[in-house]
């Protein structure tokens, strides 16, 4: 399954310095390398908002360069406007934006790659799925852990 990754993921990975105690960032590496990660104009302006360094932004800029946005369509606003009024209807919040990726990841059928603690509540209401983290299991041996870290 393809999957749309979204601000808090591409923020660990790319702009934060605790990125190499998350396991998170390893996982986007394993999308990246096999070719299922897809990006959402609207997020990469969240992931290049605020950056007040020109050269960091540069580097941002580029190394998102490499993802062709997926086109939005006017559909996918009024789905999402759907979405937000029936989750509102249920007493759960959500920015215009996370609505936006749940629309777009329903209509393509992609699983949506977050942090956002939002989108376990969203997904109470929402046809939508969580891309989660493929966590080792705490009985494997120790060097089995690091040898499969490392082919990341």
């Amino acid at each position: 399954m393809r999957v749309l990754v979204d601000t808090s993921i591409w923020s660990l990975a790319l702009r934060r310095t605790e990125h190499l105690t998350n396991p998170e960032v390893p996982e986007l590496r394993r999308l990246i390398t096999a070719h299922l990660v897809e990006i959402i104009g609207p997020i990469r302006q969240e992931v290049l908002s605020g950056v007040r360094n020109q050269p960091q932004f540069d580097r941002l800029e580029v190394s998102l360069a490499a993802f062709a946005d997926v086109p939005l369509l006017a559909e996918d606003y009024v789905t999402a406007a759907k979405f937000f009024n029936l989750c509102r209807s249920k007493g759960i919040q959500g920015s215009n934006t996370d609505f936006l990726i749940c629309a777009v990841a329903v209509r393509h059928d992609f699983a949506v790659f977050t942090t956002d603690g939002d989108f376990v509540l969203f997904v109470k209401c929402l046809p939508v799925v969580l891309h989660e983290v493929k966590r080792m299991s705490a009985q494997a041996p120790a060097h089995h852990r690091r040898s499969s870290a490392e082919t990341l």
